[in-house]
């Protein structure tokens, strides 16, 4: 027996995400847990282009996500690769101790 989730629990799921992902990146200092904050928050919005495109009965929110997750392998490649540059110049991931880019 298949049961239909109703479209409200993966909109509540999805802000609940969104709101832990903002929380991380407001409060942490750690810029790998930073940019994991992040991640949670795009696919937060991914499931909300899910659910709405599930609801609709369109595919086109489907293939958005894929282009939203093309940027988060982006983003998380780029990320890691400074985080690594700034880890080698300065022996810290924590972004209080970083002035590199302060005048």
């Amino acid at each position: 027996m298949l049961i239909d989730v109703p479209q409200e629990y993966y909109l509540i799921l999805s802000a609940m995400m969104f709101v832990i992902g903002s929380v991380g990146v407001l409060t942490r200092r750690n810029a790998i847990i930073i940019f994991m904050s992040i991640e949670i928050m795009l696919n937060s919005v991914n499931l909300t282009f899910v659910s709405f495109a599930a609801f609709m009965g369109d595919t086109a929110g489907q293939i958005f996500v894929f282009f939203v997750m093309a940027v988060a392998a982006a983003e998380a490649a780029v990320g890691l690769a400074i985080v690594l540059a700034l880890f080698r110049n300065k022996k810290t991931i924590y972004v209080d101790e970083v002035s590199l880019m302060k005048w």
